[in-house]
């Protein structure tokens, strides 16, 4: 791939085009509003000019709403010789650009699992996808040449591919993206009228189920409304747990010893099946979950403080799998969790405590 057009520079659109343009591609940017464009050209992601031609692949990064109407105007004047979107949804857009009579033989709808809580190009970095999975929804009569680009494409951006069927990808993100989204802003919700003494007792919990529910209302709202019935679907299952998990709490207030039994099974049912699905969820490098064991250090907040302890745990010869903080209530302070093997915690608390960190028991 030498030239590509990117139609759309917000997040992904931008950070396709830094991660293209970084690897020695020619890339043009393309955008309703030309300001947005030039400010994606400034940060490096490419020019604002118009292509002297067809280019090698045109990449559509536009609001799902939006993705036929662009694909289709590209398609029409001939804009490149194969044509992907990154919209979050894929069947929906397909099935407008077949209603709108469009040769789709040159289009390839595509996904890349990767975003942020802030929108536009300057949110926009080079290696947003490297790492991430980047969903390929080929149809039958696709043009194989606009495969190999979409390939090509993905493999510059340092992504992993991943080939599913367009409908099939939409049920899938709906169960891990959309429906997290709502619940993360529905919880969240539940603070904003919350009194000030409750608030100021957050914690890391709180924190990590609230922390998608700071992205962008509008850009939601464009995502929800192209793929509404599948999110409606797992919403109603969850719907149907909290109906049930209500009754079990209630049952547990109860004077009646059996009645009480059956409420603590219900919420048991429910926390043993929520422990089954999270070992489901993908580990490091994508590989089965593994257990790790957390040594919890106390760590002042001033500059210096993370890459101390960090060379303290490399002089152990430890391997840090992850890491957390929490932050102590109204402290200059808090605890780092460093998540380590198991076999590596006792050489590695030994090590913190000789150079002088305290280890929260």
């Amino acid at each position: 791939m030498r030239t590509a057009l990117v139609i759309g520079t917000g997040l992904i659109g931008t950070s396709a085009a830094l991660a293209l343009g970084a690897r020695g591609v020619q890339v043009y940017l393309e955008d309703h509003d030309q300001a947005q464009a030039l400010t994606a050209a400034a940060l490096g992601a490419g020019t604002a000019e118009q292509p002297p031609g067809p280019v090698d692949l045109a990449v559509v990064a536009v609001p799902p709403a939006h993705v036929a109407s662009a694909l289709a105007d590209a398609i029409r004047r001939g804009a490149a010789r194969g044509y992907i979107d990154v919209a979050s949804v894929k069947g929906g857009p397909r099935r407008e650009l077949e209603a709108m009579g469009c040769d789709l033989s040159a289009y390839l709808g595509t996904h890349p699992m990767a975003g942020k809580e802030r929108s536009g190009p300057l949110a926009a970095t080079a290696d947003l996808f490297e790492g991430r999975p980047w969903v390929l929804t080929p149809a039958p009569g696709g043009d194989t040449e606009v495969l190999n680009l979409a390939l090509e494409l993905v493999a510059l951006c340092r992504a992993v591919p991943v080939v599913m069927d367009a409908d099939a990808h939409d049920r899938a993100v709906a169960l891990v993206s959309h429906t997290p989204q709502l619940l993360s802003s529905l919880v969240a919700a539940r603070l904003k009228g919350a009194d000030e003494t409750a608030v100021r007792l957050c914690g890391q919990g709180i924190r990590d189920v609230t922390r998608i529910a700071a992205s962008d209302p509008a850009m939601w709202i464009d995502i929800l409304s192209a793929n509404p019935g599948p999110v409606a679907d797992v919403l109603a299952e969850i719907a149907a747990d909290l109906d049930e998990t209500v009754r079990s709490l209630r049952a547990l207030e109860s004077a009646d010893e059996e009645k009480r039994g059956g409420g603590a099974t219900g919420i048991e049912d429910v926390l043993r099946r929520g422990n089954a699905g999270r070992e489901r969820v993908p580990g490091k490098h994508g590989a089965a979950p593994a257990a790790y064991e957390i040594v919890a250090v106390y760590i002042g907040d001033q500059p210096g403080e993370l890459a101390r302890i960090f060379a303290d745990a490399g002089r152990a010869g430890v391997n840090i799998e992850d890491v957390r903080i929490e932050h102590a209530t109204g402290q200059q302070a808090g605890f780092i969790q460093l998540m380590v093997e198991p076999k590596a915690v006792p050489g590695l608390t030994a090590e913190l405590r000789e150079r002088g960190w305290s280890i929260r028991q």
